[in-house]
């Protein structure tokens, strides 16, 4: 039944049901000499050049509509007498819009008759209309349930009180043999990977099928197709009729075709009719880099026929927008878990003092053997644990360096697994040099500055000194992937003066009670001196470093304070690590308070193929430690003894004690320090996660 549409004095809530408002406003034709149809969308509005479709000499027109149809005309016009035809101009547009999804194909209409001066009848245009509603939905409020049809789903924001969906790099393996991560493979092996994609509804509620021609189809960019794969589920929810879970989670691997990928940019998908929900897995497939900023856009489209023979052209389309979530790095602050140390034919004394150390700590330990290491000890230096994060899923990630020792093997072969990711990248081997390693990459813990907060950290990296022209830097690659991560915004040090080149040889991080919650520890020659210095003034000159070390020869505290040459050397490693000092002090916004001095010496050494001087710790490097909770695995220092105990140790622990740490010296001498390297450089740990959620960052 027609409903009379013009404007007259009907009841203000009838007036006020007809206007038509919408951000998605499609043109829609009519025509006086056959009748035509059109499909609404729910939520959008169809616009009609009445002007276009008139007879000539049209002067006025009158609209009529069934109940489901509503309808606004513009310009407004004022109305003299009930059902009184319209003046008719050049700029005469009508607004539709419906108000529920049809039952059926065609089952609402809405017709315009047009008038001469006379008023008398020139033609009339019928529209029939059928409408559906189209959603493609996406979790973007952030809680872990896709919500239906959230205004903010095609954009994304940073923020606690924001929106945007989060997708995660698919990096960890189901297989655990011949396994690969399951971000290469083009399929979905087990029905136990759907928990590390995104899930992606599509809703739509309308009659049993779309009128001829017409059909749905998801999209996505060439550019956005190398970084995204998204798959469907043939055991989609139709309402009142939901399959059980337990059924659902026995389907094969051909339940899950895939549908969009950087080989299809486009598929048709079914409209299963009435009310119906369809799952989609979106799988993310790289990590933000310099070439990608994360964000990624899913559209799904209606499509009408023109003819046969002609391309249908899009009508409607939805898009959501997902951003890949970050790797993060966890600094030494957040709680371990794991403790990995590689096991060798020289390093017995080493791993006696680990074992003790992380079986009184309560965590675990993973020993590396001989045939999985091959005799590369580093596993400080060969690989960075660090995570992903989102609503619905987390998981380790391990960042394999491209140092690629005989340790290379370890983090793909034993660590990449179910729920445990792995990503790398690769670099020109004439590009990668020891600032490659990842004793040179640590994370602060969380600070503010200046009143901006990073409440994940600040990453830590050693480089060449600004101005120089042949230093070495970490491979550019790898620089890139850390900053494209943007949560963990990267502070360059100055680390080349050192040998080995790594920022921890000369910086670490342990939590502390009071202040930030934390203290940085430096190296610092300038205590070393005033430690020995005060040591020679009550008398104990004669006290010796290295006392009782096979094939080491002691040296005394005044045999040290008399060596002009080392003082000079160590006058110039204070003076590096004070221009480290300041910017740390400026980017982590810290004070004087917030850094504690170790007492250590180095010494330098002429690197033959550069003749290039450069620095290593003069007795084992105290601030090369691992720190598990209060439990502090620090490299014995062999330091000079007064009243029968090492005063290196004696200091160490009465800065450390009033922290509440605990102090265990771990003897690292000849299986570490002597090939440059300490306590830190031949441990590694994997940590918690942060709390806190990465996507709440105010950017």
């Amino acid at each position: 039944m027609f409903q009379e549409v013009s404007q007259t004095d009907k009841p203000a809530f009838l007036l006020k049901r007809r206007k038509v408002t919408s951000e998605y406003n499609r043109t829609c034709r009519l025509g006086t000499e056959n009748p035509q149809s059109a499909i609404y969308v729910l939520g959008t509005s169809l616009k009609a050049n009445l002007n276009r479709s008139a007879p000539p000499n049209s002067k006025f027109f009158s609209v009529k509509c069934t109940s489901n149809v509503q309808y606004s005309i513009s310009p407004p016009h004022q109305e003299t007498t009930h059902l009184s035809p319209i003046p008719l101009n050049g700029n005469s547009m009508l607004f539709i819009s419906m108000s529920r999804a049809s039952q059926y194909e065609n089952d609402s209409k809405l017709s315009v008759q047009y008038y001469g001066g006379k008023k008398e009848v020139l033609g009339r245009a019928l529209l029939h209309l059928t409408a559906v509603e189209i959603s493609l939905d996406v979790d973007a409020d952030r809680d872990g349930v896709v919500e239906k049809n959230n205004r903010n789903k095609g954009t994304w924001k940073w923020g606690p009180n924001e929106h945007g969906a989060i997708l995660l790099v698919n990096c960890d393996s189901e297989r655990t043999y011949w396994k690969k991560p399951d971000s290469e493979q083009n399929y979905i092996s087990k029905v136990s990977d759907l928990k590390d994609m995104s899930v992606m509804v599509l809703r739509t509620r309308g009659p049993a099928k779309l009128p001829e021609g017409y059909k749905l189809t998801m999209h996505i960019s060439q550019g956005d197709a190398e970084s995204v794969r998204v798959f469907k589920s043939r055991s989609s929810e139709v309402v009142n009729n939901t399959l059980p879970e337990k059924l659902f989670y026995n389907y094969f691997v051909k339940e899950y075709p895939l549908v969009l990928s950087s080989e299809v940019l486009s598929q048709e998908v079914p409209y299963l009719g009435g009310v119906a929900e369809m799952n989609f897995y979106v799988e993310g497939l790289r990590f933000p880099d310099k070439d990608f900023d994360g964000l990624i856009t899913i559209n799904l489209s209606l499509l009408e026929p023109i003819c046969e023979g002609l391309p249908e052209t899009p009508i409607f389309t939805d898009k959501v927008v997902f951003r890949v979530a970050p790797w993060i790095m966890t600094p030494n602050t957040l709680q371990p878990v794991e403790v990995f140390v590689c096991s060798t034919s020289d390093n017995y004394q080493f791993l006696k003092g680990m074992r003790n150390l992380v079986a009184k700590s309560g965590y675990k330990l993973k020993i590396c053997h001989e045939y999985e290491n091959r005799g590369d000890r580093w596993m400080q230096d060969e690989l960075e644990f660090g995570y992903i994060d989102s609503p619905h899923q987390w998981f380790p990630v391990v960042l394999d360096s491209p140092r690629d020792g005989k340790l290379q093997d370890f983090p793909y072969n034993e660590l990449l697994g179910p729920d445990f990711g792995y990503v790398t990248r690769v670099a020109q081997r004439k590009d990668v040099s020891s600032l490659d390693s990842f004793g040179n990459l640590e994370v602060s813990p969380p600070v503010t500055v200046n009143g901006k907060k990073y409440p994940l950290g600040r990453i830590i990296i050693g480089v060449a000194f600004p101005t120089a022209t042949k230093g070495r830097n970490m491979t550019k690659v790898v620089q890139d992937f850390l900053r494209a991560q943007k949560v963990q915004e990267p502070i360059a040090l100055f680390s080349d003066w050192l040998l080995v080149g790594h920022v921890d040889e000369f910086l670490t991080f342990v939590p502390a009670p009071d202040r930030k919650g934390f203290r940085l520890l430096l190296a610092s020659p300038d205590a070393g001196y005033k430690l020995f210095r005060g040591l020679q003034n009550d008398g104990h000159g004669q006290a010796k470093l290295f006392e009782g070390l096979k094939d080491e020869k002691p040296i005394t505290i005044d045999e040290i304070l008399n060596d002009g040459s080392l003082q000079d050397e160590n006058n110039y490693v204070q003076s590096c690590i004070d221009w480290n000092r300041d910017v740390l002090k400026k980017e982590l916004g810290l004070d004087d308070e917030d850094i504690i001095d170790l007492p250590i010496l180095f010494k330098l050494v002429v690197e033959e193929e550069k003749e290039q001087y450069r620095a290593v710790a003069y007795y084992p490097d105290m601030v090369n430690m691992i720190v598990l909770g209060k439990n502090l695995g620090i490299p014995k220092p062999f330091g000079p003894k007064v009243n029968g105990r090492c005063a290196l140790e004696a200091e160490m622990c009465s800065l450390m004690e009033g922290l509440g740490l605990s102090c265990t010296f771990i003897d690292d001498f000849a299986s570490y320090h002597k090939l440059l390297g300490e306590v830190h450089c031949g441990s590694n740990v994997r940590r918690q996660p942060f709390d806190f959620k990465w996507w709440n960052l105010e950017m």
